[in-house]
């Protein structure tokens, strides 16, 4: 298995009460995390891209946010989890061009998702009608972008955006282009992701032993693949939260008092696509946080690693029988900066190496492998 961090530049409200300016501390502690998992052996670094989302998601121009983090990191790879490509969000050539310039500025090191979008509040901010109307646009879009990389001379007339004949520029630096990956969420969704060639974003809210069925679909989907790219990225990536503290005791406390329960009242407050479960309140109702006997029962479910390094060690294990190729986790939702920063750091010393040893990205196997295909 493979590791990495989720960023989403989350904006507690009880944080902004006291301090007025912390919009931009949260968007610099992210900064500070990205640089921490870079050098504490995390391969990847996920960065949400989300508009209109109050407290829950202030990182809207992750394109401005990756590139940065291009300039401050050295091997890690930056990924988006996800990019809108919905065209009145974002034009499909303007995502394109991203992608290339991202590619050189990161030195082949981006990784490129895709999704449409949270839910209705985000896509009917940009005067798309519902959510439902973001299917066939995805359905048209996502595969032109190869297209736009590879061809010198390239146009499209479809429903829902028109290019005339224009060479898209710059081109992926690296070739191919880089690994391509859509966001997931049921298990038709993860086989089409499979079909598709492309990774698999699992935004999970499950235990690790439930998402077995889903990467089970996936996989079944990519071995009989036809790649929308240059090359099939077999990758099915599920996401957690931990707190991995020197003191077991005192990570159990931390994230008993990390606001999890307004963040998950606000997950379902925007993304209002997802069933919504009977215990939670309609907004501005919100969830009351979890004790410290809580936490506990959540760790033995598989819903949290949390603990010292040994107790996360063995947490996190049970992934491994789940098939899963990448874990990601969300941080720091409304964790302490330090706690959050030692939590990478503990993770990345005594955790990911026992369970990660090889230097090499996996997606950067598969690139490299079509790469040499053409060579030959």
């Amino acid at each position: 298995m493979e590791f990495g961090i989720f960023l989403q530049g989350h904006v507690a409200a009880r944080s902004l009460e006291k301090d007025p300016n912390f919009e931009h501390t949260s968007l610099m502690n992210d900064v500070a995390l990205a640089k921490a998992a870079d050098e504490s052996g995390f391969k990847y670094i996920w960065v949400s891209e989300h508009h209109f989302l109050d407290e829950y998601s202030h990182l809207s121009a992750s394109e401005v946010f990756l590139a940065y983090l291009a300039g401050v990191t050295q091997r890690i790879h930056l990924g988006s989890a996800i990019w809108n490509i919905s065209p009145p969000v974002n034009h499909p050539v303007r995502v394109a061009e991203r992608v290339a310039m991202m590619d050189h500025l990161s030195d082949g090191r981006f990784e490129f998702g895709v999704g449409r979008g949270a839910g209705s509040r985000e896509v009917t901010g940009f005067n798309i009608p519902s959510t439902d109307d973001t299917k066939p646009m995805f359905e048209e879009v996502f595969k032109e972008f190869a297209k736009m990389w590879r061809e010198t001379d390239y146009s499209f007339k479809g429903k829902y955006f028109e290019v005339p004949p224009r060479n898209v520029l710059p081109k992926p630096w690296r070739k191919p282009h880089p690994p391509i990956w859509q966001a997931a969420g049921n298990p038709p969704t993860y086989e089409k992701a499979g079909r598709s060639g492309v990774g698999a974003i699992g935004f999970n809210f499950s235990a690790a032993h439930a998402m077995a069925p889903l990467v089970e679909s996936y996989k079944k989907g990519v071995a009989q693949a036809e790649p929308i790219g240059d090359y099939v990225n077999d990758n099915v990536m599920i996401t957690n939260s931990v707190v991995c503290l020197e003191d077991g005791r005192k990570a159990r406390e931390v994230a008993a008092s990390m606001g999890s329960g307004r963040l998950q009242s606000l997950v379902f407050r925007y993304h209002d696509t997802f069933p919504k479960p009977e215990h939670v309140p309609a907004w501005p109702k919100t969830l009351p946080e979890a004790t410290v006997e809580q936490i506990e029962e959540r760790i033995q479910a598989g819903y949290l690693l949390c603990g010292d390094p040994d107790e996360v060690l063995e947490q996190v294990r049970k992934y491994e029988s789940v098939g899963c190729d990448q874990v990601v986790f969300g941080l720091p939702i409304s964790m302490p900066i330090d706690s959050a920063l030692e939590t990478v750091r503990l993770f990345g010393t005594h955790v990911l190496p026992k369970l990660d040893p090889d230097p090499v990205h996996r997606t950067s196997r598969f690139r490299d492998a079509a790469a040499d295909a053409t060579r030959s």
